[in-house]
C-alpha cells in the first residue's frame, strides 16, 4: 500500500467516508421511521416499508450490522488516512492526520448525514433497505456472534434484557399525538380524544335525570295517553303507573306501535301496553365503551339507569352515548325539545346558564374547569358547597369563575350566571 499513489489513497479514503456516511445516515433513517406509518404502507404493498419492517422486527440485529459495518469502515479510513500522512509529513503528521479525520468524519460521515435522516428518515431508509437486506443475510453469523457476546456481557453486568414494547401507545400518548396533528381538524381531533376518554366517563356522568325523563302515566285518561305520544319528541317512551320507581311497565317503540296507532279501529289501553317492551336496566357506574358495546350486543337504544340499592335514577340513550363522540345533537338532556339553548354567552367570557346544565357539557363546550367528581349539574355543585338553598344574587367563586345564583325556584337553582374571576374586581363569596 505504501506503493500507492497519494490520489488513489485519497479516492480510497473519500469512498470509505461516503460509506461511513451511508451507514450513519441508514442507522438514524431507520430508527427515526414512524411505524404507524411504516406498517400502513406495507399494508398497501409497498415494498421498501415491507423491508424495512422485516429489517426492524430484530433491532439489534440491524443495529449490529450497520455498526459493524460503520466501524470497519472508520477504522480502515483511519489506516488510509494514518500513511497518507505519513507519506506527506513523516512521523510528526500522524497526530495531524488524526486530529483533521477526527473533524471530517464528525461533520461529513456523522452530524450532517444523521441530521439529514432525522429529518428525512423515509427518504434515507428505504433505499438503505437495499442494501441492508442482503449484508444481514451475508454477515448473519458474524452479527449474530457479536450479539450474543454483548447480550451476556449486560446479563453479566445485572441487565436485564426484555422485549421494548415502545410501538405500543397509552391512551395519554395517543392522545397527545392527535393533539399535536393539525393536518386533523380540530372538530375530528375532539372527537377521538373523547372516543379515548370513554372509559373514563360513566353512565352517570351522561344520563338524562329521572326527573327529566318523559314517560307516560297510563293512568292518565285514554286522551291524554294519546296526545302525550303524539307530541313526544322521541321515539321511545317509558310507560309507568303511579311512579317510574313503583311500578314501570315497559318501553314503547312509537315507530314500532304506528300502525296500531294508526288504525281504524278505536285504540285501548291494552293495546297500548301490548307494544311495549321490557325495560333494560344498567348500573351507573358502567363506563361508556362497555355499555356502548352491551348496546350493541342487546340490540337496545335506550336503558334505564339504576344506583347501587336499584333505585331509579335517570335514563340513557344511545344518542348521550354519540353526544359524547360527536357533541351536542338535536335535543338537550332535560328531555325536551331544545327550543332554547341552556346557555346564553355574553361579552366578556359570561354565560348564564340554567341551573340543570351540565357540567362536563360546560367544560367541554365553553373551556370551564368546574370540578366534575361530584354533582353533575350547576345546582348540583353550588347547593354542595354551600350546603343549603342560595338565595338570588348569591354568589361564590369555584376554581377560576364566580358563579352568581339569577334566579331559584321552591327547590332548585334555575339560572346561573358565570363569569371569570379575573373579570370581577371584588369577588363575593357566601357567608
Amino acid at each position: 500500500m505504501n506503493d500507492m499513489p497519494l490520489s488513489l489513497l485519497f479516492a480510497i479514503l473519500g469512498l470509505l467516508l461516503l460509506m461511513s456516511a451511508i451507514f450513519s445516515s441508514s442507522e438514524t433513517g431507520m430508527m427515526a421511521l414512524n411505524r404507524y406509518r411504516l406498517k400502513a404502507l406495507a399494508k398497501e404493498g409497498y415494498k421498501p416499508a415491507i423491508r424495512a419492517l422485516r429489517l426492524l422486527e430484530h433491532p439489534d440485529r440491524l443495529l449490529g450490522v450497520i455498526l459493524l459495518g460503520n466501524n470497519f469502515v472508520n477504522i480502515l479510513a483511519s489506516s488510509i488516512a494514518t500513511i497518507i500522512a505519513m507519506r506527506i509529513a513523516g512521523e510528526p503528521g500522524i497526530a495531524i492526520g488524526a486530529g483533521i479525520l477526527t473533524l471530517v468524519v464528525l461533520i461529513f460521515s456523522e452530524v450532517a448525514p444523521k441530521t439529514l435522516a432525522a429529518m428525512y428518515p423515509e427518504k434515507i431508509a428505504f433505499p438503505a433497505t437495499y442494501f441492508l437486506e442482503p449484508l444481514l443475510k451475508v454477515l448473519s453469523p458474524l452479527v449474530l456472534m457479536v450479539n450474543f457476546v454483548a447480550n451476556n456481557f449486560l446479563r453479566l453486568l445485572g441487565v436485564k434484557l426484555v422485549k421494548n414494547d415502545s410501538d405500543l401507545l397509552t391512551p395519554q400518548e395517543l392522545e397527545a399525538i392527535i393533539e399535536s396533528s393539525p393536518q386533523i381538524p380540530k372538530q375530528y381531533r375532539d372527537m377521538l380524544k373523547s372516543i379515548l376518554r370513554m372509559e373514563e366517563v360513566t353512565v352517570e356522568d351522561v344520563i338524562v335525570p329521572k326527573s327529566d325523563i318523559y314517560a307516560i302515566d297510563v293512568d292518565e285518561p285514554m286522551d291524554r295517553i294519546l296526545e302525550a305520544i303524539k307530541k313526544s319528541p322521541y321515539t321511545r317512551i317509558p310507560l309507568y303507573r303511579g311512579s317510574l320507581d313503583e311500578d314501570l311497565i315497559g318501553i314503547i317503540n312509537i315507530r314500532r306501535a304506528l300502525p296500531i296507532l294508526m288504525g281504524c279501529h278505536e285504540i285501548t289501553l291494552k293495546d297500548i301496553i301490548k307494544q311495549s317492551r321490557p325495560a333494560y336496566f344498567v348500573p351507573n357506574t358502567t363506563p361508556l365503551n362497555k355499555q356502548l358495546a352491551e348496546f350493541r350486543k342487546h340490540r337496545r337504544r335506550m336503558a334505564l339507569v339504576v344506583d347501587e340499592y336499584g333505585d331509579l335514577i335517570g335514563l340513557l340513550t344511545m344518542e348521550d352515548l354519540l353526544e359524547e363522540i360527536v357533541g351536542e345533537l338535536t335535543h338537550d338532556k332535560r328531555g325536551t325539545p331544545q327550543e332554547r339553548s341552556p346557555v346564553i354567552q355574553a361579552e366578556g367570557g359570561e354565560l348564564l346558564v340554567e341551573g340543570g346544565a351540565f357540567i362536563r357539557d360546560l367544560n367541554r363546550e365553553y373551556g370551564l374547569d368546574l370540578p366534575v367528581d361530584g354533582p353533575k349539574t350547576i345546582n348540583g355543585l353550588i347547593q354542595e358547597v354551600l350546603e343549603t338553598m342560595p338565595q338570588p344574587s348569591t354568589a361564590l367563586k369555584i376554581g377560576n369563575w364566580i358563579l352568581e345564583v339569577v334566579s331559584t325556584s321552591e327547590n332548585a337553582i334555575e339560572q346561573v350566571r358565570i363569569t371569570p374571576a379575573s373579570n370581577n374586581s371584588e369577588e363575593r363569596t357566601e357567608d
